[in-house]
């Protein structure tokens, strides 16, 4: 995130309005609306497939140290997946 003199762009009244609170200041003004972690990008689809993948390869068998092996990642991280992964489909199940 760069920086952007307000002077540069702001309109001298508003300008003059935001120094009676924050005289020579920093501040951060945020967007208008915030973004969804991973909705730029396919990280959050990405995830959810490999946790889905996770979750049927422990149903049909597969030890946590052999997933932790095969998809690179700690055995207490499978270990939370598979946590999560089972509460979401409890969750679901108990909606219909």
């Amino acid at each position: 995130m760069s920086y952007i003199k307000a002077e540069d762009i702001l309109p001298r009244e508003l300008l003059e309005t935001i120094q009676q609170y924050v005289d020579g200041q920093l501040i951060y003004i945020p967007c208008k609306e915030k973004q969804e972690w991973g909705s730029g990008t396919n990280a959050k689809a990405f995830f959810r497939e490999r946790n889905e993948r996770i979750y049927k390869s422990f149903q049909s068998g597969s030890s946590t140290g052999e997933l932790a092996l095969t998809f690179s990642l700690s055995e207490k991280s499978i270990q939370r997946i598979l946590h999560t992964q089972k509460l979401a489909k409890s969750l679901d199940v108990e909606s219909r």
